[in-house]
C-alpha cells in the first residue's frame, strides 16, 4: 500500500501546478502516480499498466482516464510550465506527455519522500 503521505504530496504538487480537484483528471492523476511509484516500470507501459487499473478504480474506462490526465498536463503547462521544469530538473521545450508528466511527478515524489 502506497504510504498517505505520497497522496497529500501528490495532490499539493497538482494544486502548485494550478490543477484542482474540480478537473475530473485529478483523482485520476493521483492514483495513476500512486500506482508508479510503487512500481516505476508502469511508466513504461501506461496504456496497458496504468490506464486500466486507474479507469477500474475510478468507475470509468481507460480512454476517459487518457483524456482527462492529458486535460490536467495542459492545465499545469499552461499555470506554470517553470515549476514543472523544475520539477523535471531540467528545461522542457514543450508540454509534456501524459506519460512524462506522470514520470516527472513519480520522480520528484520519490526524490522526496526517500
Amino acid at each position: 500500500m502506497i504510504s498517505p503521505s505520497y497522496s497529500k504530496l501528490i495532490q499539493w504538487l497538482l494544486h502548485s501546478l494550478g490543477a484542482t480537484e474540480n478537473y475530473n483528471g485529478f483523482f485520476p492523476a493521483v492514483y495513476a502516480i500512486q500506482l508508479s511509484i510503487g512500481d516505476p516500470e508502469r511508466l513504461r507501459l501506461i496504456t496497458k499498466l496504468i490506464y486500466p487499473d486507474v479507469a477500474a478504480h475510478c468507475g470509468t474506462n481507460w480512454k476517459a482516464v487518457e483524456r482527462n490526465i492529458r486535460t490536467l498536463v495542459s492545465v499545469a503547462w499552461e499555470n506554470d510550465p517553470l515549476m514543472l521544469s523544475e520539477l523535471a530538473g531540467f528545461p522542457l521545450k514543450r508540454k509534456p506527455t501524459n506519460a512524462q508528466f506522470l514520470a516527472i511527478l513519480t520522480d520528484f515524489c520519490t526524490r522526496i519522500i526517500l
